[in-house]
């Protein structure tokens, strides 16, 4: 079985272990790229274009549950399943998470898998940045089929049928808008959003929902590329410690993350558990939910909210 050394893993070793076995206990590479529509950016076909060796598309920004009236909702266990059999993805199988997208979705894509009963799951550290900065090979190929059901075809042979999707239990760490509410009078939970302190603050129009800037009221803020290096790397805990401090969190207290909808603060959950921090969640709906509703309670401008220490 091959065992991930951590939850992020660096180029190099991805590099060095690429070869593993791709059956029962093997290595997996998922690409989790999916962009925002202002970036004008085609993920699967970037895919299809390059790619790290045998690496599997995701097709991330399709794995939500459309039946839910949450925006870009988490995924039902039925779902993910069906999407990993479809890849490929052996219930048994280490999975590296990558993304070549400005909003860090590998993270959406280790949370889902995570919170869903996935172990032996890591993201790659810089994401398909990085892996190209160092000179790594990639593929080319299509975004449509995993890899070796195209070797079974390139070879005429009959493609096996998929495998049959794992058992995956209902998601953990997921709050709802219900939660977030009943949270306003507990406060049992600290807040922290992860968007651009603009929008969190903001009284203007949201540059990427639409709708009003602002935020749940007395929500933190830590935008989540304060988290990464320049090169799209994870900062040391010790830096990312220090990040959360200076947000002004209680280390010590449980904390919900939120966003847009749900996917950088994605980025927060995957810090918070790099620095060993387990008593967090995700505010599924996020601001495109919250700030949707003309009845939930919304705070603008200056930070005057916090709750007192």
């Amino acid at each position: 079985m091959t065992e991930l050394p951590s939850p992020l893993v660096s180029a190099q070793w991805l590099s060095a272990n690429l070869d593993a076995p791709k059956d029962a206990g093997g290595l997996v590479v998922l690409d989790a790229s999916f962009h925002l529509p202002a970036a004008a950016r085609d993920a699967a076909a970037e895919f299809a274009a390059a790619h790290i060796p045998g690496a599997r598309f995701l097709d991330l920004a399709s794995l939500f549950d459309a039946a839910s009236l949450v925006p870009y909702a988490f995924p039902t266990p039925q779902q993910l399943a069906e999407r990993l059999a479809s890849l490929g993805v052996a219930p048994d199988a280490a999975i590296v998470v990558c993304d070549d997208s400005a909003i860090r979705t590998s993270a959406r894509a280790w949370f889902v898998l995570t919170a869903s009963g996935r172990q032996n799951v890591a993201i790659l550290d810089g994401g398909l940045g990085k892996w190209r900065s160092q000179g790594r090979a990639l593929e080319s190929g299509s975004a449509d089929i995993a890899p070796g059901i195209a070797a079974d075809i390139a070879a005429g042979i009959a493609p096996a049928a998929p495998a049959a999707p794992a058992a995956l239990a209902a998601p953990a760490q997921v709050r709802s808008k219900a939660d977030m509410l009943a949270n306003l009078s507990s406060r049992a939970e600290q807040v922290l959003d992860a968007r651009g302190a603009d929008r969190v603050y903001g009284s203007g129009i949201d540059p990427v929902h639409g709708g009003p800037n602002g935020r749940i009221p007395g929500a933190l803020n830590l935008p989540f590329n304060q988290l990464l290096d320049a090169d799209g790397t994870y900062k040391s805990p010790e830096e990312l410690r220090a990040a959360f401090i200076a947000a002004g969190i209680d280390l010590d207290a449980p904390v919900t993350a939120t966003c847009g909808s749900g996917v950088t603060a994605s980025v927060l959950m995957f810090a918070m558990h790099l620095i060993g921090k387990r008593d967090t969640a995700l505010y599924d709906g996020s601001w495109s939910e919250w700030g949707a509703d003309p009845v939930t309670p919304k705070a603008q401008g200056p930070d005057t909210d916090r709750p007192a220490a």
